[in-house]
């Protein structure tokens, strides 16, 4: 079983400037909103492909079955985190 803390933490290591907010009922199937300013120039698979490398032990295993993904600039980001 992974955390939210974890999966958190896991984001924010492979994206330092990133912001991250991670939730989960479950601890099985979570979501996740990255925004980020070294998504400028990124489609949004090369933005996923990256937040899915840094998640790649957890998902790979098993611990972490399912992740809802939302990956932005800070311009494109509208809400807060």
């Amino acid at each position: 079983m992974i955390t939210v803390e974890q999966v958190k933490s896991m984001i924010e290591g492979a994206l330092p400037d990133a912001t991250v907010q991670v939730d989960s009922d479950d601890l099985h199937h979570f979501e996740a909103v990255v925004v980020s300013a070294s998504f400028v120039g990124q489609r949004p698979v090369q933005r996923q492909q990256r937040v899915y490398a840094a998640l790649n032990e957890p998902l790979t295993s098993g611990r972490l079955h399912a992740l809802a993904l939302k990956t932005l600039t800070p311009e494109e980001y509208t809400g807060k985190i």
